[in-house]
């Protein structure tokens, strides 16, 4: 690969590209040289309105392309796992979409196989690459706070149809909110509170058999816990708040921030501190995370276990939102 640039192809024209796209030009560290569908035609209209070189009529043809080190993989949640593999098999490392597989067992099964092919695997969570999050975990490590307490999250937007043929609402596809977006704010505790919950309780509305509505409660070691709520049927939020016992932290834009950045901190005495990073783009800081990692050894900001241990808790979400009880979380040995 040319020295300090990690040459990357994208599997399949999916609508998130539309974001990814333009910020490859914008890193020190990436190339796009390619794109695959499985119809040429989409990947050469795809290619063309974007000035990417190389497109491909499948996805095999772009993993057999030498000139590619890297790949992101924005395929549905039920393709991620085997074109994971099918890349690593061909030496590529991978840039996955969350979630990183539809079960933790299928997601764990794919990390021990990166690890195996020896190549680089990151889900495509990218709010933990703003230098905000970094901000955060100061303040949090701190202990200004005092005893973290209670976190609360969530992530929802409004579809304005609830049709079944979107990749969101099929079952067959891994669909739900759950998955789509339930996923951030879970992890977002995770990541407040340093440590897995023990226990998951969720209601759910479903529609043509996915959760498109989600509440739920995580019960942590030492009486602490936390709630979330995710879905596709009211507008959009993504806010998470940290409550400790001598101050809150509300970042009200915590999953997809604007520049500048912001969040607060409210104390007893009814003050308010404000914080501002600007100048930021996240999804440039992911694809160059990621970049380093592979070229120069760095350890991933995130590492793939984390999206195991996640998906541990959407397991026993999902379990609970369909029985309509309380469920102990079954973390796997690498969690």
């Amino acid at each position: 690969m040319p020295a300090g640039k990690l040459r990357w192809g994208i599997l399949g024209v999916a609508k998130i590209n539309e974001r990814l796209i333009p910020r490859f030009s914008r890193t020190k560290n990436a190339e796009l040289l390619a794109i695959a569908s499985r119809s040429l035609d989409r990947a050469k209209a795809a290619a063309q309105a974007s000035g990417i070189a190389r497109a491909y009529g499948s996805y095999e043809a772009l993993l057999d392309d030498p000139d590619i080190d890297a790949v992101y993989n924005p395929l549905p949640n039920t393709l991620h796992a085997e074109w994971t593999k099918k890349a690593a098999d061909k030496g590529k490392h991978i840039l996955c979409e969350k979630p990183l597989a539809p079960s933790a067992a299928e997601a764990q099964h794919v990390v021990d196989y990166c690890r195996s092919k020896k190549v680089c695997l990151m889900d495509g969570f990218m709010w933990p690459h703003h230098p905000r999050t970094a901000k955060l975990r100061d303040i949090l490590d701190s202990g200004t706070l005092g005893d973290i307490r209670r976190v609360s999250g969530s992530f929802t937007f409004r579809m304005p149809k609830l049709d079944p043929s979107n990749i969101r609402l099929r079952p067959e596809l891994a669909g739900g909110s759950l998955l789509d977006v339930g996923c951030y704010p879970v992890f977002g505790i995770r990541w407040a509170l340093r440590t897995e919950p023990i226990e998951a309780f969720a209601r759910a509305e479903f529609t043509n058999g996915v959760d498109v509505a989600m509440t739920g409660m995580l019960r942590f070691p030492h009486d602490r816990f936390a709630s979330f709520d995710c879905g596709f049927t009211v507008p959009t939020r993504q806010h998470l708040e940290i409550t400790g016992t001598n101050g809150v932290l509300s970042i009200d834009d915590m999953w997809i921030p604007p520049d500048p950045a912001e969040f607060h901190i409210f104390r007893d005495d009814d003050s308010v501190e404000r914080f501002t990073v600007e100048g930021e783009d996240q999804i440039v800081h992911m694809i160059e995370n990621f970049g380093r990692s592979v070229l120069e050894g760095v350890p991933l900001p995130v590492d793939p276990q984390e999206a195991v241990k996640t998906l541990c808790v959407l397991d026993a979400l999902a379990e609970s939102a369909r029985k309509g009880s309380p469920i102990a979380i079954k973390h796997h040995e690498a969690c």
